[in-house]
């Protein structure tokens, strides 16, 4: 038998081949950061970041005609202390007997001494003199018990472990210093569980409200409950926010949120496969293309990446300053195929592996020019639609704040807790966005009298 025909030979060339792949994945992999993947800049080393902004030649800081803030005055100051002039003067003079002829001011800006203010509702009773029958006024509605806390220590609460991310026995702690109030971390569970309950309306109008937006954005990223991994999920535009946990990362979280599965508009998102499944149209991350390209170009040596990445940063500008020409976008999209092509020649489909079951896996190259290839309208979809964004910027940014929560606090300890802490976090996102005060949102809860953001 020949060695051609060999075929011991023939296997041990695809384990060869296989192995061969298998170091190039992993040379691959200890390159990536978060300029070439989706690894997040805290997994970088501290000299590898690059950034993608385009240099201005501008120095850094104020520009010339910017106007700079300072500190000033308040024109009516809660207390004026005066200070006299005492003594005499060199030549004898009692400065006591002279009249003031000016005087000059100065501020210090400052907080008054926090504590608890205490205020005790006395209801009273009368007893009729003529058939004694005994009647009392009511209490307030937000005074129901013997002692308890007002609306703006709820509040407090709420706000340093939803908004700040501080666990619950820091937040006892912060507010027993600054407050000299000792509370429990079971009290301010209960603050967020009556918080997320009173939020019911809102969330049922928020999600009615991203039904009706025309663009949309998605992701999600990991978030433990006690201990196991599960998955926060946002949903969002650029003027509300909605976040979801749940166990899973698929389709049943997306159901379960109760938006995207009803959505007719244009979502924007990373491409992972679940969204694709959804009734929308779609708009692909371009900003995580750019650093996939990047890393074929740099790490692999691969021209048409490189080449690809700078048409797609041109064209973009050309694109938002206005000067883009329909000759200029037909050019770009010839490039666009042909360069996606030379990727798809470059990069062969890998040959079948005797004696191994289901797909073959392709390398990193070929997978990312199919992707080109399939989804050439959700990538190029901002040439053709003015409001669709270049990139999926507006969700990492909302997403983000789940990963420093990650950092500071750690997961959650249930999967109330967790939901808790979305639809609180969705309407402090919202009321953020739109400009509102977050802390009078919060203390609005508590009062019975929620301030609602707006949903047109």
């Amino acid at each position: 038998m020949s060695e051609d025909t060999c075929p011991n030979c023939k296997k041990l060339e695809a384990q060869l081949a296989k192995v061969l792949a298998e170091l190039q994945e992993i040379k691959a992999r200890l390159c990536l950061n978060s300029t070439t993947s989706h690894q997040p800049p805290s997994q970088d080393k501290p000299w590898t970041p690059k950034s993608e902004r385009q240099k201005t030649g501008r120095s850094s800081g104020a520009q010339p005609g910017h106007k700079g803030k300072t500190l000033k005055m308040v024109e009516h100051p809660d207390e004026v202390v005066t200070l006299p002039v005492t003594g005499h003067c060199g030549c004898g003079q009692a400065w006591d007997t002279v009249t003031v002829s000016d005087e000059l001011a100065r501020q210090v800006l400052d907080l008054p001494e926090i504590r608890l203010h205490a205020v005790e509702y006395r209801a009273q009773v009368k007893v009729c003199p003529t058939c004694h029958h005994r009647e009392q006024a009511s209490f307030p509605a937000h005074v129901p018990g013997q002692v308890q806390y007002g609306a703006c220590i709820h509040g407090l609460a709420v706000y340093l472990n939803v908004v700040h991310f501080v666990p619950l026995k820091r937040t006892a702690n912060i507010l027993e210093a600054v407050c000299g109030t000792t509370i429990s971390d079971g009290t301010i569970a209960l603050s967020l569980n009556v918080a997320a309950e009173r939020l019911t309306d809102f969330e049922t109008e928020l999600k009615s409200a991203l039904l009706n937006a025309p663009i949309l954005h998605a992701d999600e990223t990991g978030s433990k409950v006690n201990g196991k991994l599960a998955w926060m999920h946002v949903v969002s535009c650029k003027q509300l926010t909605l976040y979801g946990h749940h166990e899973q990362r698929g389709y049943a979280a997306l159901k379960n949120m109760d938006v995207l599965p009803q959505f007719q508009g244009t979502v924007v998102h990373d491409a992972w496969s679940t969204y694709f499944q959804l009734p929308a149209q779609h708009a692909l991350c371009n900003a995580h293309l750019l650093r996939e390209w990047r890393h074929l170009a740099e790490e692999h040596g691969q021209i048409w990446a490189g080449e690809l990445r700078s048409a797609m940063q041109l064209v973009y500008h050309e694109h938002k300053a206005g000067t883009l020409t329909s000759e200029g976008k037909a050019a770009f999209l010839d490039r666009f195929d042909m360069l996606v092509q030379a990727g798809l020649d470059v990069n062969p489909p890998a040959e079948p592996i005797p004696e191994q079951r289901g797909r073959v896996k392709q390398t990193r190259g070929r997978n990312l020019a199919l992707r080109c290839q399939r989804h050439r309208e959700a990538i190029l979809r901002f040439l053709d639609d003015q409001q669709v964004p270049f990139d999926n910027n507006q969700a990492e940014r909302d997403i983000r704040m789940a990963c420093v929560k990650r950092k500071v606090s750690g997961g959650f300890r249930s999967a109330k807790g967790s939901m808790n802490f979305c639809r609180i976090r969705s309407y402090t996102s919202t009321l953020h966005k739109q400009g509102t005060s977050i802390w009078r949102g919060l203390v609005s809860i508590f009062r019975g009298d929620i301030i609602m953001p707006n949903f047109s």
